[in-house]
C-alpha cells in the first residue's frame, strides 16, 4: 500500500510541474496549440488556459491527499520511537592508559 501511495505521489509531483512549466504567466497558456478562433473551446486560448487550471488544481490535491496519506501510513507503522539520547549508552570512568613493560633480558 506504502509503494502504491509513494508511486501515485511522485508522479503527481512530476506532472504538477510539467503543467506548470506549460502555463504561460499572461494568461496565454498553450497558444501554439489551437489558440485560433475555431470552434471548439476547448482548444482556444482561453479553454487550453482554463484546461491547465483544472490540471493543476486536481493534480494540487491529488499532491496533498497523498502527501497526508503517506504521512499516516507511516506513522502507523511499528517502529522504534523515542530519543535517542535516552538510549546512550552509559560512560564509565575513563581509562588509565598503563604504561608499556619494558622487556625481561632472561627469559
Amino acid at each position: 500500500m506504502g509503494s502504491v501511495l509513494l508511486v501515485i505521489h511522485l508522479l503527481a509531483c512530476i506532472f504538477l510541474v510539467a503543467v506548470i512549466l506549460l502555463q504561460r504567466s499572461s494568461g496565454g497558456a498553450l497558444d501554439g496549440l489551437g489558440g485560433g478562433s475555431g470552434a471548439s473551446n476547448f482548444l482556444s486560448a482561453r479553454g487550453t488556459g482554463n484546461f491547465l487550471t483544472r490540471t493543476t488544481a486536481v493534480l494540487a490535491v491529488v499532491l496533498f491527499a497523498t502527501s497526508i496519506s503517506l504521512s499516516l501510513y507511516y506513522k502507523g507503522m511499528d517502529r522504534r520511537t523515542g530519543s535517542i539520547l535516552e538510549e546512550a549508552p552509559v560512560q564509565s570512568e575513563p581509562a588509565v592508559p598503563v604504561a608499556p613493560q619494558a622487556p625481561v633480558a632472561g627469559k
